[in-house]
């Protein structure tokens, strides 16, 4: 294990427990930040489903997607080659989730998932361009 592994192991893991967060505000366990009412009001679900039908999928999908970026994260640690593929996958899920979930108003982005959605598209680029395989070094 090179610390290169064990950095961006770590970085995939954490950015699974942040899905996983996300998951719990889309419960209603907790809220993220006072008054955040994410994800209600998607322009592309709620109004089709409903916001509690629509909290139930987003938080079933992030729980899933946080499960994969930490197994992703142990598998690039261990040296997997799988590792690309699983955490390509989650980030795909996730952007698809983050860009339904979104309430369509350019406000509160953070909150909404904006930060994740350019690490999503990052992580996709550097599964890709480490071609599946473990990092060498």
């Amino acid at each position: 294990m090179t610390a290169v592994h064990l950095v961006a192991g770590a970085f995939l893991v954490a950015h699974g427990l942040v899905h996983g967060i996300y998951a719990g505000q889309a419960r209603r366990l907790f809220e993220v930040a006072p008054g955040a009412t994410w994800p209600d009001g998607s322009w592309a679900l709620s109004r089709l489903l409903g916001d509690p039908v629509v909290r139930a999928c987003v938080a079933g999908a992030f729980a899933a997607v946080a499960v994969a970026f930490a197994v992703a994260g142990v598998a690039l640690v261990l040296r997997a080659p799988w590792w690309g593929p699983v955490a390509a996958a989650a980030a795909v899920v996730s952007a698809g989730v983050l860009l339904l979930a979104w309430d369509g108003r350019p406000r509160d982005l953070a909150l909404q998932g904006a930060y994740a959605l350019a690490l999503d598209a990052a992580i996709v680029v550097l599964a890709l361009l480490f071609r599946w395989a473990p990092v060498d070094g």
